[in-house]
């Protein structure tokens, strides 16, 4: 197994965070098991392709939510480290908090 699970929506609240929002998280090791993924499908020319990072973040993005770890943005980086046989991607992690009842 990969991921911890497959999803294919984003259950946790719209965050509005901005590419340069993220910039500002640092990135950490995060394991793949931990990881539940937000789409179901994935573009293999993305995949495969050899610049596909060069015009976003270096990082995934994972969105932190009700004590799971969601996979936002980065399936094509992930898939490529399990396919390279790596347990871990280096991801920048958004910690989002439950909003008051």
């Amino acid at each position: 197994m990969i991921f911890k699970r497959v999803g294919d929506s984003r259950p946790y609240p719209e965050h509005g965070t901005e590419l340069r929002d993220w910039s500002e998280l640092p990135p950490r090791q995060i394991r793949l098991d931990e990881l539940v993924t937000t789409k179901r499908t994935l573009d293999l020319e993305t995949l495969l392709a050899d610049d596909s990072t060069f015009y976003g973040d270096l990082f995934a993005h994972v969105v932190e939510w009700q004590g799971e770890l969601y996979l936002e943005d980065g399936l094509h980086r992930a898939l490529r480290a399990a396919l390279q046989q790596r347990p871990v991607i280096h991801a920048r992690v958004l910690v989002l908090s439950k909003p008051d009842a």
